[in-house]
C-alpha cells in the first residue's frame, strides 16, 4: 500500500509531538509527586511554619508578591545580571579558547591556570569582588563572569583540540586562509562543545548570582531570600527557591537543550530519527 509523502510527513510530525508530550509528562511527574507529598506531610505532622511553610502559605506569598510587583522586580534584576554576565563571559572565553586550541604553547601554559581557577570560579570571588567593585551591580556581574568564563573557555579548547589536523590541513590545502579556517572549520567544529560549556556555565552562573545577591545588592531573587530569612518568612524563602528552580528549568529545557541538540545535529555528530 502506497503512502503519500504528505501523509508520511504528517505522521512523523504527529509522532514527534506525541513523544514530546510523553517526555514533558515524565519530566513534570516527579515534581508533581513532590508537591503532593509537601501538601500532605506538612499539615499531617503540624510542622511549625518557621521551620517549613505549607503549600497554601507559599501560594498566598506568591499572589502577594506578584500583586505588589516585587516578585517581577526581583526576577527582572536577576535575569538582567545573569544574562549580561554570561554574555560577557562567553564573549571573552570563546576567542581565548580558540587561541589555546590552535597554539600548543598557549594551551600548555594556560591549561593549568584554567584548572586552578575553575575551582574558584563564582562564589569564591564574592569577597574580593565586593572590595574591588563595591556592593552593587559590578560585583555581581564580575562573579557571574568568572562562573561562566573558565567553563566556556575550557570547553572551547576541548572542542578545537578534537578537530583532526587532517581536516585543518585539507582546508588549508584547498586555499582556506586564517579567517576561513576559523569561521568554516574551527568554530563550527568546536560549537557543540561551546554550547555544552555555555549550558554548564550558566548553571554555575545562577548559583553565583544568588549567593552574590544575598550580599552585594538590594534587589534580586537572592536578596529576597536573604531578607525573608531575617523575618522568619519561610514561605517567601521557599517561594524564591521555587522561582529560581522554575526559571532555570525554563531556560534549560526551552532554550539550552534545544540549542545544544540542534547544534549537535547541525554539525553531523548525530542525526534526528
Amino acid at each position: 500500500m502506497l503512502v503519500a509523502p504528505g501523509q508520511k510527513v504528517r505522521s512523523r510530525v504527529a509522532w514527534r509531538g506525541m513523544n514530546s508530550l510523553v517526555g514533558a509528562a515524565l519530566f513534570v511527574a516527579p515534581l508533581l509527586v513532590l508537591v503532593a507529598i509537601w501538601a500532605i506531610v506538612v499539615p499531617l505532622f503540624n510542622v511549625n511554619p518557621r521551620i517549613f511553610p505549607s503549600l497554601g502559605s507559599v501560594a498566598e506569598a506568591a499572589v502577594a508578591a506578584i500583586g505588589d510587583g516585587s516578585l517581577i522586580r526581583h526576577i527582572g534584576a536577576s535575569m538582567l545580571r545573569v544574562g549580561l554576565g554570561t554574555f560577557l563571559g562567553v564573549l571573552v572565553a570563546v576567542p581565548l579558547g580558540v587561541a589555546m586550541g590552535v597554539s600548543p604553547a598557549a594551551s600548555a601554559f594556560l591549561t593549568p591556570l584554567f584548572r586552578f581557577f575553575s575551582v574558584l570560579a563564582g562564589i569564591a570571588w564574592i569577597p574580593i569582588a565586593t572590595l574591588w567593585f563595591g556592593y552593587g551591580f559590578g560585583a555581581i556581574i564580575f562573579v557571574i563572569f568568572n562562573a561562566v568564563f573558565f567553563v566556556v573557555a575550557y570547553n572551547t579548547l576541548l572542542g578545537v583540540s578534537t578537530i583532526p589536523m587532517t581536516i585543518r590541513n585539507a582546508a588549508a590545502s584547498l586555499g582556506a586562509g586564517r579567517w576561513a579556517l576559523l569561521t568554516e572549520v574551527l568554530l563550527p567544529g568546536a560549537l557543540p562543545n561551546i554550547v555544552t560549556g555555555v549550558r554548564t556555565g550558566l548553571g554555575f552562573a545562577w548559583r553565583g548570582l544568588i549567593a552574590a545577591e544575598m550580599i552585594a545588592t538590594n534587589v534580586g531573587l537572592g536578596y529576597m531570600l536573604f531578607v525573608a530569612r531575617d523575618f522568619y518568612r519561610t514561605e517567601v524563602i521557599v517561594l524564591g527557591m521555587i522561582v529560581i528552580g522554575v526559571l532555570w528549568l525554563f531556560i534549560d529545557r526551552l532554550l539550552l537543550v534545544p540549542l545544544e541538540r540542534a547544534t549537535i545535529e547541525r554539525w553531523g555528530l548525530v542525526r534526528r530519527t
